[in-house]
Parts: structure tokens; sequence; C-alpha cells
């Protein structure tokens, strides 16, 4: 399936030259993008990186300094929240604890004033969308995290959104939890085929689950795309820095063209690798990730002797770091079926990559 094609003909939210400050301080640069329907889109960021306060706008919650959000082609600015075709799942969830979880996921519907038969047949889809319809008459408190997530989930859903806009609510579950929810998550953006909007600072989750992410760093976007684009292609040092683990390795840039940069590097190497933003005669850094490089070397790669210094066993993988010359290489080694015996510390190695795992990126 062409999904962008068919995503690109259909817009749900346009953000045009949205910015947002705070008395002196600039927590949101101007952004423009499109979120299409049926998408699910992830803001991804550090923390004070602007994401949280871009969502809480497309919701109504805060008014932009300047620019304007559009839902489906129509201009909200201005709109309040509750005319707004638009439903926010907080981290804290904020159920009511004093109502059993049927009343927690009405009650949207009986505030838009939906007759009690159609009221009473859509909280029993949304109640067995989550899976929590047996469940129905008990009061959050009784319930375990997931449990109150999915019924947060099932109220934001119950009044038929445009777009769901979830804001870090993964984030108070534990780590086994989280990713069950995830899985979760997915299939109902599947079901439902309404578009969601995520934040998160957690770079899997983004992964996982997203269309396209949108990274955002000091305010401004840094890089938009799907998480494959983000990932082996970094636009920057802050992107691969941020998306996964990587190597960064200082360069000088001897020549450039539209897709290529001819670099050295540290190990006294001339390489032609691909390249974001460098500038021939220029410095630059080179990232290569961890799991690109292969230990001990293969045959045909490109090849540097060195030491192993440190070697952490992490189940499936084991990371290790390879002293070559004055320069450390993070190495992430997969673990046979037969679990592998890690290798000794001050044992001398070889490592290899192919040509074609690096990325330059401009300094």
């Amino acid at each position: 399936m062409d999904m962008n094609c068919s995503l690109q003909q259909k817009k749900a939210v346009e953000i045009k030259g949205v910015s947002k400050a705070f008395g002196t301080y600039q927590a949101l640069k101007p952004v423009t993008f499109d979120i299409y329907e049926n998408e699910f889109f992830t803001l991804l960021g550090p923390s004070g990186c602007g994401k949280t306060t871009l969502l809480r706008m497309i919701a109504g919650f805060e008014q932009p300094s300047t620019g304007e959000i559009s839902l489906r082609g129509s201009n909200i600015q201005g709109q309040p929240p509750h005319r707004r075709r638009v439903n926010t799942v907080f981290q804290s969830y904020a159920l009511f604890p004093h109502m059993t979880l049927e009343q927690n996921v009405a009650f949207g519907l009986e505030n838009l004033g939906w007759a009690k038969d159609k009221r009473e047949a859509r909280v029993a889809d949304m109640l067995r969308l989550v899976h929590m319809d047996k469940l129905a008459a008990r009061k959050p408190q009784q319930l375990s995290g997931g449990q109150r997530q999915r019924i947060a989930l099932a109220r934001a859903l119950a009044p038929e959104p445009e777009v769901l806009l979830l804001d870090e609510p993964l984030s108070a579950l534990d780590l086994k939890l989280r990713q069950a929810m995830r899985d979760e998550l997915r299939t109902l953006q599947r079901q439902t085929g309404i578009t969601f909007v995520f934040v998160t600072h957690d770079q899997e989750e983004a992964l996982d689950m997203s269309d396209r992410i949108c990274v955002l760093g000091d305010g401004e976007i840094q890089q938009l795309g799907t998480p494959a684009d983000v990932y082996e292609e970094p636009s920057n040092r802050f992107v691969a820095d941020f998306i996964g683990e990587t190597n960064f390795l200082d360069a000088e840039v001897i020549s450039v063209d539209s897709e290529r940069a001819t670099v050295s590097i540290p190990f006294g190497m001339t390489l032609s690798v691909p390249h974001k933003g460098a500038v021939a005669g220029g410095k630059a850094v080179m990232s290569i990730r961890p799991e690109k490089i292969n230990l001990p070397s293969q045959d045909g790669q490109i090849s540097v002797d060195g030491t192993i210094v440190s070697a952490n066993y992490l189940g499936g993988y084991t990371h290790y770091v390879v002293e070559t010359g004055g320069t450390q290489l993070r190495v992430s080694k997969r673990n046979s079926v037969s679990r592998d015996r890690m290798l000794e510390i001050g044992r001398p190695i070889t490592v290899s990559f192919a040509a074609e795992s690096p990325r330059v990126l401009g300094a």
C-alpha cells in the first residue's frame, strides 16, 4: 500500500507558522507541517523542546503567539477546547474516582447531549474495544495502571473525535506494561482510523508505533520523516544522537557531491560515504550506529584494529567498547541462540563496517 500517497491527499491537522512565547521565553519557534488523516504521528524530543506546548495549542488549552492551526481545512483559531473535534489523553489519566468505568466513559457523551440509547450503545462499544466490558461497574481505584489507561482511552475515543492527542500517556507505567500498551495503542489506532498525535521523549516508543516522527529540539523541528528516515538518515548531529545510540567521529571533508562526501577520519582512512550538510574543506562528524559495526570483522568491509575495554551483557545483545588508537567505538553484538561467550576485556580485536553504514553530518 502506498501510504504516503494516500495520506497526503487528506490533511487532518495543518500547522502554519505556529510559535509560542511565554513572556520573553520562546517555548516554540515558528513551525509548519501537516498531519494526515488516519496517521499515527509522534512529536518526539527532550524535555523543554516544545512538544507538549504544541499539543496543547492543537487541543485549545494554549493559543499560538503566531501562526494558524486548521482541523480538516477549517481554522480553529480561538475556538475553546470543547468546540474542537479533538480529545486528549493525559499522563495522569484524570479519571473521576467516584464514578464507575461505565460512567467515566459516558461523561463526555452526556455533556454533548447524546441520547440515552445512543450513549449506552457507544459506551458498550468502547468498553469492548479496550477489553474492559466485564469490569464496567468497577471504579478507577480498583484497576491497575494499564486498565486505567484503557479507560482513559475509551473515554477520549467515545465522542468520535477527528484527532486524538496523547500526552506521554505511557510514562507512568512499568516497562513490560508500557511495551504491551504500545501494541494496544497501535491496534486501536488502526481499528478506529482516528488520527493519533502522540507526545513522548522515549525514542523507542516513537520508532515502534509511528507512521511519521517529528523530532523537536530547542523549540524547532530538527527532522520530520518515517521512523526509518530519522534513524537511518538523521538530518543532523542532534537527531543522530537523540534517536538511538551512535558513535561520532571527527572528520575532515575533502570533497562533496549531492549525495556523498569524501572524508578523512581518525583511523588514517579516507572514505566516501553518504552525507547531510557537509561542506568541502570544512569540519564534520561521521556517525555510525553500534549495531552497524561487526565484531569480529567481516571480509570485504572497512576494518579497524583495537582492544576491548568494556563488555556489558544485555540479554539479546552484548555491548562492547573497543579502543582504537585514541578513539572508542561502541559495538552492539547480537547474541546467538546458543549464547555466545563474552569476549574478555583487554583482548585485541578487529572490527569492521560496510562503507554504506556511516553518515557524515555537517558540524
